[in-house]
């Protein structure tokens, strides 16, 4: 059992001489947030927060300090459970997942290596099991959860923040918009719309001491279609219909704000162009303790703008 008094959750000071605030909801999204039991609205963990929707049951963001210096290197042990300081019905379980047709991963929007840091073995080592709560999943297609966008984390974390013994602020999250999917297995009694896009924006100080940020959506609308997991809908959004293919971009932080309905923390924007960039991996299946030249050199304008 993890003590509380270590769920301190992000902290906006977290880059030196900067101040990265969580994003911000809309109206309609305030009114739709969950609160712990003692009545705050931001749910903390350790070295992340996350804000919940009450009708969608998943998480509008999850905001992630990662330290790059005190990073731990500790064993991954699965503990899936319910957050008891929020009401069980706002947060799906095993019902979801274990569900016939959920051929699906339970995918972290904040990821456990992410978190895994501080002053001792302990603290990562419980920094990380604090990842394994309902709160912080949303189905996401295997084939999409374990290979792109987890290079694309690996790298972020681990050739970037590691590496370079840097000190940043990651937002991540599903887009929770009425045009999703319905799953095809009722979950008690209920349809319910399984996110087809994810977005992520990392914010980072350079050498001129500014923040600057960069932002990537994937889709996962393909993946879900080819395995009979969702009923798609039809949709009149063009906006959100541009993502169906089963692909990862890179994106204007304004295109994620635009499909959200957050306001992002403002920085200069890195990647400022009006087409979304692909990325394609040859390799997607990276040891993240060794150097990936295949992986640099597909991802090389990545590079030029996260590098510092």
């Amino acid at each position: 059992m993890i003590s509380e008094k270590l769920f301190q959750g992000y902290d906006e000071k977290f880059i030196p001489n900067q101040t990265v605030p969580l994003p911000k909801l809309s109206q309609e999204q305030s009114e739709d947030l969950v609160s712990d039991n003692e009545g705050s609205k931001i749910i903390k963990y350790i070295n992340y927060s996350l804000q919940q929707s009450a009708f969608h049951k998943f998480p509008f963001y999850t905001a992630t300090n990662i330290d790059g210096i005190q990073f731990k290197k500790v064993p991954r042990k699965d503990n899936w459970r319910k957050d008891t300081r929020i009401s069980k019905e706002f947060q799906f379980g095993k019902e979801l997942y274990s569900a016939p047709k959920s051929d699906f991963d339970k995918g972290h929007m904040t990821k456990r290596e992410d978190v895994q840091w501080g002053e001792t073995i302990g603290i990562a080592l419980n920094a990380a099991d604090s990842t394994f709560y309902y709160t912080n999943a949303v189905p996401q297609h295997k084939d999409l959860n374990r290979d792109i966008w987890r290079s694309l984390e690996d790298y972020i974390l681990h050739t970037e923040t590691k590496q370079n013994e840097l000190r940043v602020c990651v937002f991540t999250g599903p887009v929770l918009s009425s045009s999703n999917p319905y799953f095809v297995t009722p979950i008690d009694g209920k349809q319910i719309q399984i996110p087809a896009l994810f977005w992520k924006v990392v914010v980072f100080q350079k050498e001129d001491g500014k923040l600057y940020r960069v932002g990537f959506m994937m889709s996962q609308n393909k993946l879900l279609q080819e395995n009979n997991i969702i009923e798609e809908l039809e949709s009149d959004d063009q906006l959100f219909m541009q993502f169906k293919d089963a692909d990862t971009y890179q994106v204007n932080i304004s295109l994620i704000e635009e499909l959200t309905g957050l306001e992002i923390s403002k920085a200069i924007d890195s990647y400022t162009d009006t087409r979304n960039t692909k990325l394609i991996l040859k390799e997607i299946d990276i040891d993240p303790d060794l150097e990936n030249d295949s992986l640099e050199y597909e991802l090389g304008f990545v590079i030029d703008n996260i590098r510092l």
